[in-house]
């Protein structure tokens, strides 16, 4: 599919040259996961900052274990979205919702297991797991707004009503 730019020819007196329209994001999972990773880190190295002014390195490592909770309970999915949608895209709504479902379930056994350290900070932990929450999240929405998807396969070239490719110019 190509598209002409009308006035390029009028604007510099050479002549009209086709480029290529812009098709979907090749990775769109790994590009939301990337973006959010960025904010994740940025939002506890400020909460890990303030933590060891306020409560000394208990905060810290509180602020640390908190963002890495939810930075890894997040980026399962979205990770698990990059591999299995390159596979099969119409299928990966399915996987999210089992990946959730295993998530959900193995981060219940694991929290419940571990127990609450004594080093723990129980205010920087909720803190960071808040913020970083509510900044993942605010930033999947915001990215996966701007990425590029196929929503149908549109043929190559236009067909004629007698079913052969007509003639685009």
């Amino acid at each position: 599919m190509e598209i002409l730019l009308k006035d390029k020819g009028a604007l510099n007196g050479a002549a009209q040259e086709p480029f290529p329209a812009s098709g979907p994001s090749a990775t769109p999972w790994l590009n939301i996961l990337k973006k959010c990773l960025l904010i994740a880190s940025a939002a506890t190295a400020a909460l890990a900052v303030a933590a060891l002014v306020v409560s000394g390195w208990a905060g810290v490592g509180s602020v640390a274990f908190g963002s890495a909770v939810v930075v890894v309970f997040f980026g399962l999915s979205l990770l698990v979205g990059h591999i299995y949608g390159r596979k099969n895209p119409s299928g990966a709504i399915g996987v999210f919702m089992v990946t959730y479902l295993v998530k959900v379930v193995g981060f219940a056994v694991i929290l419940f297991t571990l127990g609450t350290p004594t080093w723990l900070n129980g205010p920087w932990f909720a803190a960071a797991g808040v913020v970083v929450v509510v900044l993942w999240q605010a930033t999947e929405v915001v990215t996966f707004s701007r990425q590029r998807l196929l929503l149908y396969n549109d043929p190559a070239e236009p067909q004629d009503s007698t079913g052969s490719a007509g003639d685009t110019k």
